[in-house]
């Protein structure tokens, strides 16, 4: 399918810069003028709107980070006046306060403009039907894929999460080409068909666009042969704007386009701040540009990842995140990530792509409990050999030794948001913590 590029994907390098530019140094006056905190943060690091002459520039101004906007808390980082804002939306808030989001009218129309792009960069266009599968209120996932497909002339069916017996029902009657969905719903759709007694590849879908949780490789390719579709990332986090800050294409598959007409892109170094070249691995930084409600000024995402150039679009693109600053488990000294186990997991014979991992403390140890659930109609003999094979190959791969329980099919939670992946029962801090804690 030949793409189609709207008037910024065709930019050239220095056009791209141009405007970014401007929309930047406009965007610093205005937090600066309409928001305290980056009023006081400016001055304390003795910068001014005016000192961003040039886009490296702005690797001189101060981050922002999650607990910045909790501190904030709830419309402290607004930059418009109460009755401007058209919606708000806020993160679950189950590590503390959540973190409060506010758009403009305009702010709407720009995210669903980014949306629309990315559901064409996927290979939707105008009349198909997207059956989103995202959790609608206060969660930005529903919402935003919703008013971007609309905005891009499909037809949606906004069937939300959760109620999976009767989704696989509508995916069969409404017949949809597309579908939006965190990647780890969509394993639980893909269970559901099997149990039904459906083949999942009969259906009608030909596009997933799956995000707001990492997967990996080895998840894409599950998913593509049970389903028999074209399965592409998309990316976005609600203090930047929600989905569809960046999109991975359909012709080449290699990672998501960053809309950097709209958000500014830097990786640092999760130590020391300090801006990496492209091509090395760090932690993410957004700034918005065109962002009026909540503009964010070098925004700290937590996610690791690294800037790679651009190959369907002109734009930048992210590789793969490779885990979060705050999912980094450490376990009796080794870096861990959850993705480390569900590439292990993917490629294991008899079990299912649903996994869960339970931090203790035995005596003065770590110890780490990777749950696994078997296939459906595997054999005692074949769960025990899942079981040590998983063992082993975390123990060779990732240098620690763990404990593996290969559970009955249907046993761990399902979620049709974020899937909660790692559970800490450790209480004297040692997960950076300060108690019991569940991450996604």
């Amino acid at each position: 399918m030949t793409p189609l590029l709207d008037a910024a994907e065709r930019l050239g390098a220095e056009e791209l810069a141009a405007l970014q530019l401007e929309r930047l140094r406009r965007t610093l006056r205005h937090a600066y003028d309409r928001v305290g905190f980056y009023r006081d943060a400016f001055d304390r690091a003795g910068l001014r709107p005016e000192d961003c002459r040039s886009l490296a520039d702005l690797a001189r101004f101060p981050f922002t980070g999650k607990e910045d906007l909790r501190d904030n808390y709830p419309f402290g980082m607004f930059a418009v006046d109460r009755r401007e804002v058209r919606r708000i939306h806020a993160s679950s808030g189950t590590t503390g306060r959540p973190t409060v989001v506010g758009y403009t009218q305009r702010d709407l129309d720009t995210w669903a403009e980014v949306v629309a792009r990315s559901i064409r960069a996927a290979g939707g266009r105008a009349g198909d039907r997207v059956h989103v599968a995202y959790g609608y209120g206060l969660f930005t996932g529903g919402l935003g894929a919703h008013y971007g497909a609309e905005r891009l002339g499909c037809t949606v069916i906004p069937a939300s999460g959760g109620m999976t017996a009767r989704q696989v029902g509508l995916i069969q009657d409404f017949r949809p080409e597309i579908i939006m969905v965190t990647p780890s719903y969509m394993l639980t759709l893909l269970d559901e068909f099997e149990r039904q007694g459906v083949d999942p590849r009969t259906t009608s879908l030909r596009v997933g666009i799956f995000g707001a949780e990492p997967w990996t490789e080895e998840m894409r390719r599950e998913i593509e042969e049970r389903f028999a579709i074209d399965a592409v990332d998309i990316y976005g986090l609600s203090e930047v704007m929600g989905p569809g800050v960046s999109q991975e294409c359909v012709e080449t598959k290699d990672g998501p386009h960053i809309w950097e007409d709209h958000f500014y892109p830097e990786v640092v170094d999760p130590v020391t701040g300090e801006v990496l070249p492209d091509g090395e691995e760090g932690e993410l930084v957004f700034t918005s540009l065109t962002k009026e409600a909540m503009p964010v000024i070098r925004y700290r995402t937590r996610d690791l990842t690294r800037l790679l150039p651009g190959t369907a679009r002109p734009f930048r693109r992210m590789a793969r995140i490779t885990g979060r600053t705050d999912d980094l488990m450490i376990v009796r000294g080794v870096n861990l990530f959850p993705t480390q186990i569900e590439e292990i997991v993917l490629r294991t014979p008899g079990v299912a792509p649903h996994f869960q991992l339970r931090l203790e403390r035995a005596g003065r140890l770590d110890a780490l409990t990777v749950r696994v659930e078997a296939r459906a109609g595997a054999s005692g003999e074949e769960r025990a050999a899942a079981g040590r094979a998983i063992g082993a190959a975390v123990k060779d791969g990732v240098g620690v030794s763990v404990a593996v329980e290969v559970v009955d099919p249907l046993t761990l939670e399902r979620s049709a948001g974020k899937s909660r992946r790692v559970v800490d029962l450790r209480t004297d801090g040692a997960a950076g913590r300060g108690g019991p804690a569940v991450t996604g």
